[in-house]
């Protein structure tokens, strides 16, 4: 299954039919897979439950497969209406305002199926459209699309939603994040960062603001109590670690949550383990700048796509030999200026016939073409690369 392709909602939905993920489980397990995942906190490391193998996945893949997961799991548990999945979900995005028709597709009655529904998620999960920014503070800003599951599970219990809900919603749990951290007796840079951070993951950019003690009386389910209090921890983790000051005030939150010690030791140990874990692997932990970020996860997508089209693509490099001939060229020296232009401009014509290589038309995307010649060679005949090493 490939979640960056059209279909791939309908597959996923066979798969589920033919072997169910959530068998009789609770609502704690359901949200301890979604965080032992990492869709809690906005860095999706892995598919929920290791349901697909996701080696092969980028991490907007996993987050998707993740957020379909999740929907699934709140729709078997709570819908009572006649709408099938695929409906439900997209009546809930048009009640608060998250899908509008436009005025054609309202005239020919748009047809509510999965191809609409992976557009929706798809766009849903877009929310800085500058490349660089994206790549750099991605963990952060998907952070907050939990926010849609608790809404959806309001939306099925009582058959309508607002969006003025996620508002309210999206202000609480800022408020809360603001205030654990102004209780910190100091302050880093990446707190503030992380308040910049949850600002942007906002997908209703409005005025809302509401007092700390209005934000704790407006949560009502566990799920949200479990959500805030991960958040909460998540806001304490810029020093890698939970010292015994933030204890306290994770704790003193816990009270005013109405949630035993108990629950607030467990979210504390799972942020440290998560973490500690996948430290490397999540961006805003990592020492690197934003330049080496962007060309880091720059160059993760470029392989993949390439890879993903190694055999089309080798059948167009093949019909053009003049940049045949500058790529295997490429392996061995460096090529000139005009060299370099010739490559860049026969391979935005070859990426014209190939639709999931589209990224390299839009504006910006010049800026990869440089990764692209770095793994094209890699599609060559090994004759044409002294320097190939064949892996084991």
């Amino acid at each position: 299954m490939n979640p960056s392709a059209n279909g791939w909602i309908k597959k996923l939905l066979k798969l589920l039919e033919e072997n169910p993920l959530w068998n009789h489980d609770t609502t704690n397990n359901f949200y301890k897979a979604l965080r032992d995942s990492g869709f809690v906190y906005g860095s999706n490391i892995s598919v929920v439950n290791n349901y697909l193998e996701s080696t092969d996945y980028t991490e907007e893949e996993i987050c998707k497969v993740n957020f379909l997961l999740a929907f699934h799991f709140i729709y078997k548990e709570h819908c009572t209406t006649d709408d099938n999945f695929v409906e439900s979900i997209i009546n809930f995005y048009t009640e608060i305002n998250a899908h509008k028709p436009s005025v054609f597709s309202e005239l020919l009655g748009e047809k509510k199926n999965t191809a609409l529904l992976e557009k929706i998620i798809h766009k849903r999960i877009q929310i800085d459209h500058n490349l660089i920014d994206r790549s750099f503070n991605y963990f952060i800003t998907n952070a907050l699309l939990f926010t849609d599951i608790l809404a959806y599970n309001v939306f099925l219990k009582k058959h309508t939603i607002s969006e003025r809900f996620i508002q309210h919603l999206e202000a609480v749990i800022e408020t809360i994040v603001i205030e654990v951290l102004n209780s910190k007796s100091k302050k880093t840079k990446y707190d503030e960062s992380l308040i910049d951070l949850v600002e942007q993951s906002k997908r209703y950019q409005t005025n809302v603001s509401i007092s700390f003690d209005e934000a704790l009386t407006s949560i009502n389910t566990n799920l949200e109590t479990y959500y805030i209090l991960d958040i909460a921890c998540m806001a304490t983790w810029g020093d890698l670690k939970i010292d015994d000051n933030e204890e306290t005030i994770l704790k003193q939150l816990g009270e005013k949550l109405k949630v035993k010690n108990t629950r607030v030791e467990n979210s504390m140990a799972a942020i440290q383990h998560f973490y500690s874990l996948h430290k490397d692997k999540i961006a805003l932990l990592s020492s690197k700048n934003i330049v080496k970020t962007f060309y880091s996860n720059s160059s993760q997508m470029v392989s993949k796509l390439i890879s993903r089209n190694s055999k089309r693509l080798q059948k167009e490099l093949r019909e053009s030999k003049e940049l045949m001939i500058l790529l295997t060229q490429s392996t061995v020296r460096d090529l000139n200026d005009d060299e370099q232009k010739k490559v860049q401009d026969q391979l935005l014509d070859i990426f014209k016939s190939i639709p999931s290589l589209a990224i390299f038309m839009l504006p910006g995307g010049a800026l990869l073409l440089p990764l692209v010649v770095k793994f094209i060679p890699k599609l060559l005949p090994s004759s044409f690369d002294d320097n190939r090493i064949e892996e084991d």
